[in-house]
Parts: C-alpha cells; sequence; structure tokens
C-alpha cells in the first residue's frame, strides 16, 4: 500500500504518519516511511536519536554529483540525467527504527513550477520509485500540498490522507489539497479529524469537509507533548494514540477493498 499524508502545518501530520507506520509495522508489514516536508521532524517524531543530524538525500551534494553528473551549486544550465539511478538508495540511506525504515528526502522543488535542478529530479525520481516498485507499504509525509507527486507516480498511491484539526483554515487546507489531487488524477482523497476533544469538534470537521470521506478521528492527547519533550516516539506508551490510528487504518483498507 502506498499512502500520501498532507496537512496544514501544525496539524499533527507528521504524528499520524509517525503512528500509522507503526501501527503497519505491529501488523507484520515491511514499511518505508518518506520524510518529504522541507521542515523534516519524522525522525524525531519516531524517536530517532540524533535525528537532527541526519543529512537529507538533497543535501548528499556527492550523491547528487554521482547520480546527476552535476549540481545546482555548479550553476543552472547544465546537461544532468534525467533518469538517475535510484533503486539501490532505499537500502543505502535508510535508517531502521522500530521496525520501520526511514529516508528523509528534504525539500523538493515545485513540481509544477518548472523546476528543473539536479537535486529535485534526484528526488521525485526516486519518489517515484519508492511508490511504483517497491512492495513494502510505503507512508509518505508531505508539506501542505501534493507537489512531490508527479502524474506519472499518481496512479499507484492508494489513497491521500489530509489531516485535519478543528478550525477554518485547516479544513480550507484540506479542499486545496483536493483541487491540487483532482487535478492530476488522485480520487482517493481521504481525511483523517485529529486534537478533536468535543462532539462539536466532530461535527465541524464533518460538515466542513463535506464530500470529503473522514474516515476517523484522533482526540487530543497530552501524551504526544510529553514525548515530544522527552525526545521520545510520539506513540510511546500512547495506547490510546495506537488504538485510533489502527482504527483509522482498518477504515483505510475496507474503502479502498471496496473500490
Amino acid at each position: 500500500m502506498k499512502i500520501a499524508v498532507s496537512g496544514k502545518g501544525g496539524v499533527g501530520k507528521t504524528t499520524f504518519v509517525a503512528a500509522l507506520a507503526k501501527v503497519f509495522a505491529e501488523g507484520g508489514k515491511k514499511v518505508i516511511a518518506i520524510d518529504a516536508d522541507p521542515v523534516s521532524n519524522l525522525g524525531m517524531t519516531m524517536g530517532i536519536k540524533n535525528a537532527s543530524e541526519i543529512v537529507p538525500i538533497s543535501q548528499m551534494k556527492d550523491l547528487v554529483k554521482e547520480r546527476m553528473g552535476t549540481t545546482s551549486e555548479e550553476g543552472y544550465g547544465k546537461i544532468f540525467k534525467l533518469n538517475p539511478l535510484v533503486s539501490d538508495l532505499p537500502d543505502k540511506y535508510s535508517i531502521d527504527c522500530e521496525g520501520i525504515k526511514l529516508m528523509v528526502l528534504g525539500a523538493i522543488k515545485r513540481g509544477g513550477g518548472g523546476c528543473a535542478c539536479p537535486e529535485s529530479t534526484l528526488l521525485r525520481t526516486l519518489l517515484s520509485h519508492l511508490i511504483l516498485q517497491r512492495d513494502e507499504v510505503v507512508i509518505v509525509d508531505m508539506e501542505a500540498g501534493i507537489e512531490h507527486l508527479g502524474r506519472a507516480t499518481v496512479r499507484a498511491v492508494n489513497a491521500l490522507i489530509v489531516v485535519v484539526e478543528p478550525g477554518s483554515k485547516s479544513i480550507q487546507t484540506a479542499f486545496h489539497v483536493k483541487k491540487l489531487a483532482d487535478d492530476i488524477g488522485l480520487k482517493s482523497i481521504y481525511a483523517v479529524g485529529n486534537k478533536v476533544s468535543a462532539d462539536e469538534h466532530r461535527t465541524l470537521i464533518e460538515k466542513g469537509l463535506n464530500g470529503i470521506p473522514v474516515l476517523g478521528f484522533i482526540s487530543y492527547n497530552d501524551k504526544i507533548m510529553q514525548t515530544d519533550i522527552l525526545g521520545k516516539a510520539a506513540f510511546t506508551d500512547n495506547a490510546q494514540l495506537l488504538l485510533e490510528v489502527g482504527q483509522i487504518k482498518n477504515k483505510l483498507e475496507a474503502c479502498l477493498k471496496g473500490k
């Protein structure tokens, strides 16, 4: 299964990705979690020690030059490879944690903005390989958009999940993401409500997201902040979080099975 996760900054998107990866791994699945958000926090959220020292693929200058023939620092306009070798990168540059492989891609330039730099081409090729050719569960933590997903890879994405918190700005972002997804033909779009502490929050999200199926809700959870302070994985000793995310996973699988 290939899952892309998006959402407005601060809604708990990365926490959801970490917990979803954990739930799949506990179910016996091989999982690769991809940090494709320019603000790379997935490693810390998974409890990886010294996660801030992980060098994103986009910043590995020697690797970029080896695979692409040049780097952006050497100047734009130079010829570089359009189909670089990437099949070995997931095993070489992933970090094992809690039975999950983590890859940190770093910033990906806007695919629709005409960017044709070596780094962005390498990352998009790598992401395409992960989605199209790997047999693990792949979960991609994206920024508030889907610029990472090209038209060639979108057909292999089983679901795009937008994480939403109670609030009009978050809901508006969900519809923005849906429009972008519709434009490139991605139809399996779902939402997850996060930081929910009252029935009116659930109602607000469900009514506000009219037309976007809601897979479930994650309750407001003080333990997540505590683990952040302690530098532990967000799901550490948090049975409630894993239970709720597990229910969301089951709902997603049921929805996709019915298609």
